[in-house]
C-alpha cells in the first residue's frame, strides 16, 4: 500500500509539472547571425591593446577597447588576430587596419608563411591578404616602428630583420609587393615626409631614403652621429609632434630629430629631470606618446638613470612635457607600476597604461593626471603594446 501511495503521489506531481509547463509562454526565438558594425572612424576614447600572448604566441591578438564605458560587455568592441609577434597599424583614411603576421603549415611547425592581412575597420573582417617574402619580416617585441604608412597611405613599409635589415614596400591599392629597400646596419622605420623613410643606425646616425613614385630609390643620406650605442644609447620609440621625433635616452635626456622629408636632422638634446631628480630616467616597453595639444609623455623610473638593465623595467610615474618650452607641465603618479602607455587623440586626452603586476590596463586623465578606472577581464594575458585609435 505504501508503494502504491508513492506511485500515485509521483503521478500527481508529474501531472502538476506538465500542467505548469503547458501554461508557460514559449521562449522567444533568439536572433542569430547579427553583425554589429563599428563607426568608420573610431572615437577618441578607443584604444588598441596588443596582446602578444607570450605563452602561446600563435594566438596573439589585438583588442579594441572603448575606455569610456564601464562594463566589459560595452568596453570590448572587437578583436583581430596578429599571429607570432606580429605588428599592426591603422589607416583611418582607408578604413583599414594592416597586420603583418606569420603562420606555419602545421600550426607550430612546417613551412613558414609571412602575410600582410588587411582588416576592414567597420566590420573587423579580413578583406585581403598580401603574401610577403618568407622569413624576412621583423619578429620580436611588438613595435610601433616596425610598420609605417607612406605616400598618403598608399604604401606600407615593413621592417625586415633576417638578420640583414631591409624594408619591404607594399602598394596598398594594388595589394602587391613593389620593392625591397636595403638599410644595412640600421633598424626600424620612421616616416619622413610622404615619400621618405628613416632608420636608426648602430653607429649613432640616421639613414633617410627618399623614394620615387614607382617605389624605387631616389636618394639616400646619412645624418651626423647624435648618440652612442654603448655610452649614450637612446630608445627606438620616439614621441612625434609634427615633423619632430623626440627620442628618449637611457640617461634621462630627450633627443629631438627633425624629419625634413629629405633627411633627418638631429637637434640639441635636453634633460627630462630637474635638480634633485638626476636618478630618474625613462623606462619600460611602450614608454612614450604624444597628444593633439603638442605635449609629449614619458614613463619614468626613479632608479633607472645609470643603472644597467633598468631601461625596460617600467616606471611609477608619467611625466608630461611641453617640448617647445622644454618644460614639464604635469606629473602623473601611477596607481600601480606601469610598463607601457598610449595617449588618446583630442582636446581632452586620456592615457592608458599597462599594469604588469596583474596585466590589467589603467586609464588616467591626461589633463589633470587623475586616475579614472582599471580595465581587466577581457581575455588579456600580456597586453604589452597600447595604441590610441587614430
Amino acid at each position: 500500500m505504501v508503494k502504491q501511495g508513492l506511485f500515485v503521489a509521483l503521478l500527481a506531481a508529474v501531472a502538476v509539472l506538465a500542467s505548469a509547463q503547458e501554461t508557460q509562454p514559449p521562449l522567444p526565438v533568439e536572433p542569430t547571425g547579427i553583425i554589429e558594425t563599428l563607426p568608420a572612424r573610431y572615437p577618441a576614447d578607443w584604444f588598441f591593446v596588443h596582446d602578444a600572448a607570450f605563452f602561446h604566441m600563435s594566438d596573439g591578438k589585438v583588442y579594441l577597447l572603448d575606455t569610456d564605458k564601464d562594463s566589459i560587455g560595452d568596453q570590448v568592441k572587437g578583436l583581430f588576430p596578429v599571429s607570432l609577434m606580429g605588428a599592426f597599424i591603422e589607416a583611418p583614411s582607408r578604413g583599414e587596419i594592416f597586420a603583418v603576421e606569420t603562420f606555419h603549415t602545421r600550426g607550430t611547425r612546417g613551412d613558414r608563411i609571412d602575410v600582410l592581412t588587411i582588416w576592414d575597420t567597420v566590420n573587423l573582417a579580413a578583406i585581403a591578404e598580401v603574401m610577403l617574402p618568407t622569413g624576412k619580416r621583423f619578429m620580436g617585441m611588438p613595435e610601433r616602428v616596425a610598420l609605417q604608412l607612406l605616400k598618403n597611405d598608399r604604401w606600407l613599409a615593413i621592417f625586415n630583420l633576417s638578420p640583414s635589415t631591409t624594408v619591404t614596400l607594399v602598394d596598398l591599392d594594388t595589394r602587391a609587393v613593389i620593392g625591397e629597400i636595403p638599410i644595412p646596419g640600421c633598424s626600424f622605420i620612421y616616416a619622413n615626409g610622404e615619400m621618405g623613410l628613416s632608420a636608426l643606425c648602430a653607429d649613432g646616425r640616421m639613414l633617410t631614403v627618399v623614394l620615387n613614385d614607382d617605389g624605387s630609390e631616389k636618394s639616400r643620406v646619412m645624418s651626423e652621429a647624435f648618440f652612442d650605442s654603448d655610452d649614450s644609447p637612446i630608445f627606438e620609440r620616439p614621441a612625434m609632434v609634427g615633423d619632430i621625433a623626440y627620442f628618449p635616452a637611457f640617461d634621462g635626456r630627450v633627443q629631438p630629430v627633425a624629419m625634413t622629408g629629405n633627411a633627418a636632422l638631429p637637434m640639441a638634446s635636453w634633460p627630462l629631470f630637474g635638480k634633485g631628480e638626476e636618478t630618474w630616467a625613462p623606462s619600460g616597453i611602450g614608454i612614450d606618446g604624444e597628444d593633439d595639444l603638442g605635449r609629449i609623455y614619458f614613463l619614468m623610473n626613479a632608479e633607472a638613470n645609470g643603472v644597467d638593465g633598468m631601461h625596460n623595467a617600467g616606471g611609477s610615474e608619467i611625466w608630461v612635457f611641453d617640448p617647445e618650452a622644454r618644460r614639464r607641465v604635469l606629473r602623473i603618479p601611477l596607481q600601480a607600476w606601469g610598463l607601457s602607455l598610449a595617449v588618446a587623440r583630442g582636446e581632452e586626452p586620456k592615457v592608458l597604461v599597462t599594469n604588469p603586476t596583474d596585466m590589467s590596463v589603467e586609464l588616467y586623465d591626461g589633463l589633470t593626471g587623475s586616475f579614472m578606472k582599471k580595465i581587466t577581464g577581457f581575455g588579456q594575458e600580456t597586453p604589452l603594446l597600447l595604441r590610441g585609435a587614430e
